[in-house]
């Protein structure tokens, strides 16, 4: 038994011994046979990647020893002959609009540029009811594409409150007023700087005077009137000084010989329009003013059937009022100082209280200088007296809200219906502050189609959130008083001014006349201010307007319509120096846009969007460089 142990043990062991022997030879053999195979097809690749056919006749073994241990002899006889050079590149990428778009300065001539009221190319207009000083932009062929230089010596504009009583001579170089209106005190020169001290033609005790003589007429404390409209409004000083009453006024005048009107205005932290009332309406929609004023405006309001008065009257609000001074009222007393004729000043005023009755307006009161006049909070009555006098027609099967490049009508502007005679059509707007933060009458009775109120109150808080945001990613808006002028190139709701109201700034807000919904009578009925504007056309102001300029999707509602460039160039020419932008769009429109800020040297940045970092939507934030125009020669100098 033993023996038989023993011998299947030894032939166990043997067996073990001799698997083990053929596992290690199969593992040898494979090794092996992947090295060899590995080795060949490197080789290979060696040899088809290499640039140039092996000189010499050296094989790749050869060359291998040469590149792993090189020997002098050889490598000498071979390097001449190998071509290190890439032959197999990218092409260069094709040319894309960033890179074609140039932004030169423009000839220092341009720097008081306003594309749409040049005065070389208002001239070619008729000059009947001043047509000729009317919105008339260049073609798509004669749009500069240059950057408006500043003047040379040009300042960064004092800050409110003291920009209301002051302005760099250097950053508005005209003097013309000075002259003109010398003992009006409009406007004073001394040393480096204007100076304001608020007097106007008609209110030689200055404008805070005049006004408080209007206060004693009608309520400007209780917050019922918070919107103005002045009208051929000289250097602004009545707007200016209705500011600390909460009183908001949008002053304008055309660019005529009274040179730089609308510019001293802007310039003093005033909010100002260049425009006239000639033949298309005002760029405002129905309903929006609280008030309206005339101070020696000469605005012919009795002439071409009433067309001018009916136009304030469509955009006055129900209940509104109209203030006059300066010819024709008191011409009793004024007639000899204004070199016409007793006659003639009573025929223009009979004229003028015509076209108020034909309006259903009633004369208030008429008090030495100041006659105001109120409009009716709904047609009710006036309906009655049209059946018995058959006088000024309604205006029928037409949008009292359309206000861009459409022509004015003598028609009278139907108010909304009411069905008593105590409601004020349209709906009665809260009083200032809380108009503010109300749900606009035109929200809550439906007539924005889409919009609700609960939409509202979350855009309004939408917008806190945004503002505070922003100032985390712009230092300067977050500066208190470091800006004065802004503007919304978007607007919607006015949510952006609304957020920014406790911070010493006016919006302008735009609605684009692209917009889906035409919002602008809203943001007048939260007692902000604002206009209409397609961005494929240059604004009715002076180059550097606006401190701070923002944009909600801007680009992206203007992608197909025109030329990006060309808004940019615009945002560039109403910006002042130093001034920032932001603008929020989807991520592939702010590359864009960036790129072509960066060809007009702005400091340009893009940030993620207040919700993080995964949203399309991003925020591209931009400062103008300052520069200014070159100093200009002896022969220049002389003729300014």
């Amino acid at each position: 038994m033993a023996n038989n142990h023993n011998n299947w043990v030894s032939v166990l062991v043997q067996n073990l011994t001799s698997k083990k022997q053929t596992n290690l030879l199969k593992n040898l053999y494979f090794l092996t046979f992947t090295t060899v195979l590995c080795t060949l097809f490197y080789l290979l690749g060696l040899w088809q990647h290499s640039t140039t056919p092996f000189s010499g006749g050296t094989t790749t073994t050869q060359y291998l020893s040469t590149t792993t241990c090189p020997d002098p002899a050889i490598s000498n006889s071979t390097a001449a002959s190998l071509d290190f050079s890439a032959h197999h590149t990218i092409p260069d990428p094709t040319s894309t609009p960033a890179r074609e778009f140039h932004a030169p300065p423009c000839d220092p001539s341009f720097s008081e540029y306003t594309p749409c009221e040049d005065v070389k190319r208002s001239l070619s207009f008729p000059r009947d009811r001043l047509i000729y000083r009317e919105r008339h932009c260049p073609a798509p062929n004669e749009i500069l594409r240059c950057r408006i230089p500043a003047p040379f010596g040009y300042r960064i504009p004092l800050r409110w409150p003291e920009s209301r009583d002051a302005a760099w001579y250097a950053n508005v170089p005209h003097k013309e007023l000075t002259v003109e209106k010398k003992n009006q005190n409009w406007v004073h020169y001394e040393g480096d700087r204007f100076r304001f001290p608020g007097g106007g033609t008609m209110f030689p005790r200055g404008a805070s005077a005049y006004i408080d003589d209007i206060g004693r007429l009608i309520n400007l404390r209780d917050g019922s009137i918070r919107t103005a409209l002045d009208t051929g409004c000289g250097v602004a000083s009545w707007g200016a000084y209705l500011l600390s009453r909460n009183i908001l006024a949008i002053s304008f005048a055309p660019r005529d010989t009274h040179e730089a009107q609308v510019q001293f205005a802007l310039e003093r932290g005033v909010p100002a329009l260049i425009g006239v009332l000639a033949s298309i309406r005002l760029p405002y929609p129905s309903r929006s003013f609280d008030m309206a004023h005339c101070s020696r405006c000469l605005i012919p309001w009795g002439q071409y059937d009433g067309i001018y008065l009916t136009e304030v009257d469509r955009v006055l609000r129900p209940g509104g009022y109209w203030i006059l001074s300066g010819p024709p009222i008191n011409w009793r007393t004024h007639w000899k100082g204004w070199e016409r004729t007793q006659e003639s000043l009573k025929e223009e005023q009979d004229g003028i209280e015509r076209v108020a009755k034909s309006l259903c307006w009633k004369k208030l009161i008429q008090k030495d200088d100041l006659a105001i006049w109120q409009k009716p909070t709904n047609h009710i009555h006036c309906k009655i007296t049209r059946k018995v006098f058959k006088n000024r027609p309604f205006c029928e099967a037409q949008d009292p809200d359309t206000a861009w490049y459409t022509k004015m009508d003598t028609c009278l502007t139907k108010l909304p219906e009411v069905s008593d005679i105590r409601q004020v059509s349209g709906g009665e707007l809260a009083k200032w502050p809380e108009r503010l933060t109300a749900v606009p009458p035109r929200i809550s009775s439906g007539s924005l189609k889409g919009i609700t109120a609960e939409m509202f109150k979350e855009n309004t808080q939408l917008w806190k959130k945004r503002v505070a945001y922003y100032k985390t990613i712009d230092y300067q808006l977050a500066e208190r008083g470091r800006y004065r002028n802004l503007l919304d190139m978007n607007a919607y709701l006015g949510g952006f001014a609304a957020a920014l109201i406790d911070d010493p700034v006016w919006v302008m807000n735009i609605v684009p006349v692209e917009a889906e919904i035409n919002t602008l009578g809203a943001i007048y009925e939260r007692g902000l201010i604002g206009t209409y504007q397609n961005w494929c056309e240059a604004m009715s102001t002076y180059p550097r307007t606006y401190d701070f300029i923002h944009g909600d999707s801007v680009f992206s509602l203007y992608q197909n319509k025109c030329n990006m460039e060309d808004i940019l160039l615009e945002m560039d020419r109403i910006l002042r120096p130093q001034g920032s932008v932001i603008l929020r769009d989807d991520v592939d429109v702010l590359l864009k846009v960036k790129r072509f800020a960066e060809a007009m040297q702005w400091d340009a940045r893009i940030a993620d969007h207040e919700k993080g970092p995964h949203q399309r939507e991003k925020i591209l934030v931009a400062v103008k460089q300052y520069w200014t125009a070159p100093q200009p020669d002896e022969d220049q100098q002389r003729k300014l």
